[in-house]
Parts: C-alpha cells; structure tokens; sequence
C-alpha cells in the first residue's frame, strides 16, 4: 500500500509491512514517515511477521513500537525487555554471534555494567576532551583534500573520514588499516544491501568473516599493547583492572567491533544527512550560517533526529507484561522504532520539518534513556559539530547535486553515495 500524497501529514492507505526490506525500506522519506504517522495513529504496537535472514529459521513475529512514550518506558525497564537475545537483529542468532557483534549492547546486568566499568574509561570527559584537537585537525584536513576541486563523493571523502579516523586513532589503528576496516564494517551493517553481499544465503557467513578480520586485527594489536602499552585506548583497556577484572581478548575484539561499526557508521550517516538537508532547506543553512556558535548544538541535535541513523533496536520480553496497553508473553520480540518515535507529534512540534533551531529535543537518536544509551554520543556530537563548522565556514555553499545513494536496510538509515559541489577554493 502507498500513502495519498507524500507530502508531511499525507495519510498511508492500509498496513505498512515494516518486514519488507527491498520494498518498504526503500521507499522515499516521506512515504516512510506516513507510515509510521499512520501507525502511531491507529496502532501503535503492531504485530509483525519477522524478515526471513539468510538460512536462519523465521522467528515468531514482533511488537513494533512506534511511540516515544512506550520506547522510553521499554528502554527504562531493561529487567522486563532484556537485550541479551538480541538487539541489532530482530532474527534469532546464536549466542556466540549475537555476543561477538553486539558486545555490550547485546548484555544485560551484571555483565553489561562490568564491562561497561571498564570500557567507559576511554570516554571521560578529561579524555574526550583531549580528542578535541584531534577532532578539529582532523576536520580541517579533510576539508582542505577537497576544497580545490570543487566537488567530491560527500561520503567517502568527508562524512566517512572523520569518525573513521577519530576511532582508529583513539584504538592506536595505524593508519594503514582504514580502508580494511571501512569495508569490513560496511558488510556488517549493510549485509541486507546487495551490493555488500550479493548472495542473500550467505549473509550470515559475510558477516561472520567480516567480524572475524576486525577481531582478529584487534586481538594482534591487544597483544602487542599488553606487552608494550602507549597512550592509546587500546593500551588502556587491555590493561585497565576494576575489582579485579580485565577485559579478555575475546571482549576486546567485541568492543572494537562496536566501536567501529557504531561509532564509524552512525556518525557518517548523521552527517551524509545533515548535508542533504541543508540542500534540501536552504533557509535553515541561512539561519545556521548567521549563527553558527548559537545554532550548531540545535542543528546537531536536529539532524541525529531527523536521521535516526539506527533505526531500532530490539529487545525480548523476560516476563509477561502490559506496554502502551498491549499485553506481551515472556519471549515475545519487541522492536523499538526510534526512526518513528522521533516524530512523534506529541513530543515533536511538526516532526517532519527540519528545523536546526528546535528545542527543546527528546529525541533518541541515540538510544532511549537507560543502561544502553550510547555510550559515545559525547564525541558524536563533537566531531559533527566540529564538522559542519569546518564545512560552514569553509565551503559555506556545499550542496548535494543529486539524489542519495541510499543503504538498503532495516537497521541503519544509512547513505553509500552522494555527489556534492561548491566553489572551488573556498576560505584556507
């Protein structure tokens, strides 16, 4: 079914079917976002038959959450809707996968607060703040590789550069490795996406050997830490003891992989959107151009908003109970939308305008409140802040010159390709 119109506040005629991956997740923004409108409407926990993944067997179905209020409840309540069976895939995986890819996301107490003990050393504010300077270098060099030819991919070379080095950086990644792990952590993501993995049987192999090489190039770097630390996170980690525990190389490999993966993919894709919607509304360029210390912490916010890179995440009943009226059984799969519950109306004045000046925002772009609200979203903000100022100032005319090339996927609202163009030169 379609919407009337994809105009905002069109109406969606029938039933959304959230589970089909090569037809309703590509549909336009705005269709996408009439249907959720539609659902929050007439119902707003529905049930869903699950997407068949490769050779897994089809589980028994999901709630879909698609209000702020329920999402925020459920994300509050981790002893209720337990991460540990899985949160970035809605199909059953085994345990060894489902813990080697979602790390901490995919634990609950006490095994998630022990390691996120750990792991949150490399994330105080004296040490994000240290990343400061990195960030803003690392900005401007970026800036300064394309400011002379007046054009370029927006993805490869700007959007997927900054985190991509800021995270390889902070883990003492030589250089060497970027582009080695760009492209292993766009199969992990972007497995659904045939031209990551063109055998939809085989997602579940790509995924693993991809996940495999990042671990395997972390656990090298471990060992080599352990016996000659630095000042990188790495060396800080695998020497880190709290209470008596350390993180074992298994775990450390894990973390990595988190941190690539989210800590690259959502960033890129924040900041891939926020250059189309600057295109796409010029007159909030203007409004952040005329003010840009003022309206830069707004717009930021705005943007992982409107974006919601991570679309959901999921969680599994651990006892019968009632969400939003909707009485659930222990076991039942619940998927949390934050992609529409960052438009709901109730909580969001137009939810489908883009305005960098809104507030106040409770979005949960990055994760609703609880145990796994992201634990990086100090430095996302910091480096896309840092990001549009370097583009603003500098190449203050930037704009997208045709459609996004956008990731096919469920999971991540995510962008492969976008030609952008400005005058050449720019200011140094």
């Amino acid at each position: 079914m379609a919407p009337t119109s994809t105009a905002a506040g069109s109406t969606w005629t029938g039933r959304p079917n959230l589970s089909d991956i090569p037809g309703f997740w590509t549909l336009p923004i705005a269709e996408r976002a009439a249907a959720f409108a539609a659902l929050r409407e007439r119902e707003p926990i529905s049930f869903y038959e699950e997407p068949q993944v490769s050779i897994l067997p089809r589980g028994a179905g999901y709630w879909a959450v698609t209000k702020l209020d329920d999402l925020v409840t459920a994300s509050r309540n981790p002893a209720v809707f337990t991460s540990s069976k899985g949160s970035t895939s809605i199909a059953d995986f085994p345990a060894e996968f489902i813990e080697f890819f979602g790390s901490m996301i995919g634990m609950d107490d006490p095994r998630h607060a022990r390691l996120r003990r750990i792991v949150s050393r490399g994330f105080t504010p004296k040490r994000l703040g240290a990343l400061t300077d990195d960030v803003e270098r690392t900005a401007r060099a970026i800036v300064d590789d394309v400011i002379d030819a007046g054009e370029c991919d927006a993805v490869s070379a700007i959007s997927a550069r900054l985190p991509l080095k800021i995270v390889c950086d902070m883990m003492g990644v030589p250089e060497s490795q970027y582009e080695f792990i760009y492209t292993r952590s766009n199969i992990i993501l972007g497995a659904g996406d045939p031209e990551y993995v063109s055998d939809a049987d085989n997602i579940v192999m790509a995924v693993l050997q991809a996940g495999g090489e990042l671990a395997e190039l972390m656990r090298d770097l471990g060992r080599l830490r352990t016996a000659n630390p630095t000042d990188d996170l790495t060396s800080l980690l695998v020497n880190a003891e709290i209470d008596g525990e350390r993180l074992t190389p298994d775990e450390l490999a894990s973390f990595f992989i988190l941190l690539v993966v989210a800590g690259n993919e959502t960033t890129r894709n924040a900041i891939s959107w926020g250059l189309h919607l600057l295109t796409e509304h010029p007159d909030q360029r203007a409004a952040w151009l005329a003010d840009i210390d003022g309206v830069t912490p707004t717009a930021v916010e705005e943007i992982v908003r409107w974006a919601s890179p991570v679309i959901f995440m999921r969680r599994t009943v651990a006892s019968d109970t009632v969400l939003g009226g909707q009485a659930m059984s222990e076991g039942d799969k619940v998927v949390l939308f934050y992609w529409a519950a960052n438009r709901d109306p109730a909580h969001f004045t137009d939810p489908d305008v883009f305005d960098v000046r809104r507030s106040p925002s409770p979005h949960v772009g990055f994760g609703g409140p609880g145990p796994h609200f992201c634990l990086g979203a100090h430095l996302a903000r910091r480096e896309m802040s840092v990001m549009f100022r370097e583009l603003l100032t500098r190449v203050p005319d930037i704009h997208v010159t045709a459609p996004p090339d956008r990731l096919q996927s469920m999971f991540i609202n995510g962008i492969k390709r976008m030609p952008v163009a400005f005058t050449p030169g720019g200011a140094r």
